[in-house]
């Protein structure tokens, strides 16, 4: 019988596979029912794959609104690999800025527009309209703590910025985002949805409000 080649899942896999997609369809419903909010932390949810790991959502509150302020009226905010702090940025809903986002992870191409595909290894392989130094404040988060990551990642960001940077990386990176962007660390310390292993800490090359 050519059955008898057709793997068979068992009654306890089965039973498992009906709950897990019952689930996947409650929490379908509730994001329907409840007006999701395609801006929300974990609306995208992270890829340990890619190396993400999502702010908690006090933390990305807080960078945002330091972005905002350090941007200005009218500002121009550019996230590198910090989805989570752009999707706050968009939450806040303000009308006397503007942001993007360059990311490598093309799911965050829902937001259109303001989505740019962008990979540290190639870092200044960017849209024309892109133009130099036409950001007022540039927050980036590189993917991997290592210093070829961090020094590849700090050209796009030199290019971007009209001046200000606000880093995120670990708190191990220190000597080496001196090195390559000028910044020193802040005394506020970012907080993740998931503990990280390495200790996370904030850098920044001018007077902000993250002391």
């Amino acid at each position: 019988d050519d059955d008898d080649d057709i793997p068979q899942l068992s009654s306890h896999t089965l039973a498992a596979l009906r709950e897990f997609y019952l689930e996947q369809q409650q929490r379908e419903g509730m994001k329907t029912s409840q007006g999701f909010n395609q801006y929300s932390i974990g609306s995208i949810e992270e890829d340990w794959q890619l190396s993400q790991f999502w702010y908690s959502d006090e933390t990305a509150a807080c960078l945002a609104k330091e972005a905002v302020v350090a941007a200005g009226e009218g500002g121009r905010i550019a996230c590198v690999s910090a989805p989570s702090v752009y999707q706050k940025l968009k939450e806040l809903d303000g009308k006397d800025f503007s942001v993007c986002i360059l990311e490598y992870d093309r799911r965050f191409s829902v937001y259109g527009e303001e989505f740019i595909f962008y990979d540290y290894n190639q870092p200044l392989n960017l849209p024309e309209n892109l133009l130099p130094h036409s950001f007022d404040i540039v927050i980036a988060d590189p993917p991997y703590l290592s210093e070829e990551c961090l020094q590849k990642t700090a050209e796009t960001i030199k290019y971007l910025t009209k001046g200000k940077i606000l880093l995120c990386t670990g708190a191990i990176m220190e000597e080496q985002a001196a090195k390559h962007l000028g910044v020193k660390m802040c005394k506020f310390i970012p907080k993740h949805l998931r503990n990280l292993a390495n200790e996370f800490r904030c850098y920044v090359n001018y007077a902000s409000g993250l002391d």
